[in-house]
C-alpha cells in the first residue's frame, strides 16, 4: 500500500556555517540574536526537498526559480562557508511538516547552545 502524501519522507533540514562577518555587517542578524556572546559561530538553518548539498549550492549561486524569483537566502549567498552535517544529519529524512517543525526547533536549540542563528 502506498504511503499517504503527507507521510512521505521527502524533506531534509540542514545547517550552514556563516562567516562571522555577518554579525558585524548585518543589523537584522544581530537583532535576531541579542544574547549572542561571540564565542560560538554564526549559522543558518533551513529545510529543503533537495539534498542539503544541492540546496547549499543553490544558495551560494543566488538561484532563481522558473518565475525569476530569488529563492536563496542572502545570508547563505553572502556569508555561507560550509554545511555542518554533524548538527543536522541525524534528523533526516523527514516529512514536510516534520521538517518545518524541526527547522524551528533545531534553530532554537542551536541558539540555546550559544550560536547566532538565522532561519525563516
Amino acid at each position: 500500500m502506498p504511503q499517504a502524501k503527507s507521510s512521505r519522507l521527502t524533506h531534509n533540514v540542514y545547517v550552514v556555517e556563516l562567516d562571522r562577518k555577518v554579525w558585524s555587517e548585518d543589523r537584522k542578524f544581530r537583532a535576531a540574536n541579542p544574547h549572542y556572546k561571540g564565542i560560538r559561530g554564526c549559522l543558518y538553518v533551513g529545510m529543503t526537498a533537495h539534498s542539503p548539498k544541492e540546496r547549499f549550492q543553490k544558495h551560494i549561486s543566488g538561484y532563481k526559480n522558473k518565475k525569476g524569483y530569488k529563492i536563496s537566502s542572502k545570508y547563505v549567498e553572502r556569508y555561507g562557508k560550509m554545511l555542518r552535517p554533524s548538527l543536522y544529519s541525524s534528523f533526516n529524512p523527514l516529512t514536510r511538516k516534520d521538517a518545518a517543525d524541526m527547522e524551528a526547533a533545531l534553530a532554537k536549540s542551536l541558539r540555546k547552545r550559544g550560536f547566532a542563528v538565522w532561519w525563516n
